[in-house]
């Protein structure tokens, strides 16, 4: 199928765009679009959400089927893809011809079953991770990144950066969902070390509050290795120039003795004294500590 193909020349509105589901990142998407000046449609399964969007002129689908004819585009943004598949599969006929975002959290595994889905109806997809709140749709810090069908990307591109920073990834349509975990798992990493951290000094009678500037600082410090640490990965090279993974380990020791010595957990701790361990056993105990990543991948 063309792009010209997507273009769907039914009933839908000029330059409108539909979005199925109105939860709190929905509402946001539908309400900058709708700030815009985009003709805007929505639908959602109660009737409930979305009363302020209707007063600033969005118009009310009676169904989603009504809301897909509307336009040309169709975001979906729902709580996980099996409402995504129960919505959209008995509507393929609507969505003939047309363009269907989804911006619902999932696995890889889910994106591509869906994409196969649609390409078997004639429906270009995109599938794509929202790297933003709520609060930040519509603004120069919010980022959203797509994989799948490149014509639709680029034919929507328009309205995609009204929404956030758009970045498409490549025409496999896991990679949006694989880039959305890899990014909440450093996130989740960083926070969970930050309560530790926390912890820790609340054990001697420090508060979270004046912490949080040293650890800001450190968390700059760390994140200007990281172009670096990419560049070894790629190459497979990990020079022991500014630490080895020896000298982080003994480091690591010191922080659970002091862990354990103020009541805090070490659960956190052990687990990175234990990949450190494994790689120093491997022989990479001289080596940078970008060279861990070999920890971390499957073997094969």
């Amino acid at each position: 199928m063309t792009s010209s193909e997507h273009d769907h020349a039914g009933s839908d509105q000029a330059g409108s765009v539909t979005f199925l589901g109105l939860g709190l990142m929905g509402h946001a998407l539908a309400d900058t679009l709708l700030a815009a000046g985009r003709p805007t449609t929505v639908w959602n399964r109660s009737t409930d959400k979305g009363a302020d969007l209707i007063g600033r002129a969005a118009r009310r689908a009676g169904s989603a089927g009504e809301a897909i004819t509307a336009s040309s585009l169709a975001i979906v943004c729902t709580a996980h893809n099996n409402a995504v598949r129960e919505l959209v599969q008995p509507l393929a006929a609507e969505l003939r011809g047309r363009t269907l975002i989804n911006l619902t959290s999932g696995s890889s595994s889910e994106a591509r079953g869906i994409s196969d889905w649609a390409a078997g109806h004639e429906i270009a997809y995109l599938d794509g991770a929202v790297l933003a709140v709520p609060d930040g749709i519509g603004t120069d810090e919010a980022a959203i990144v797509y994989s799948g069908d490149k014509d639709a990307f680029d034919q929507h591109n328009p309205v995609l950066r009204r929404l956030a920073t758009p970045t498409f990834l490549g025409n496999a349509p896991g990679l949006a969902a694989l880039h959305d975990v890899a990014v909440l798992g450093m996130m989740w990493h960083i926070l969970n070390a930050f309560l530790h951290a926390a912890a820790l000094l609340q054990s001697a009678g420090v508060s979270a509050t004046p912490l949080t500037p040293v650890l800001e600082g450190g968390i700059a410090t760390t994140t200007g290795w990281l172009a670096d640490y990419a560049e070894q990965i790629d190459a497979g090279v990990f020079p022991g120039d500014d630490s080895t993974i020896a000298t982080h380990l003994a480091a690591m020791t010191h922080l659970i003795d002091e862990s354990g010595a103020h009541g805090v957990s070490t659960d956190l701790p052990l687990q990175m004294k234990a990949i450190a361990d494994r790689a120093v056993a491997e022989g990479l105990g001289q080596s940078g500590h970008a060279a861990m990543i070999s920890q971390f991948r499957s073997p094969e």
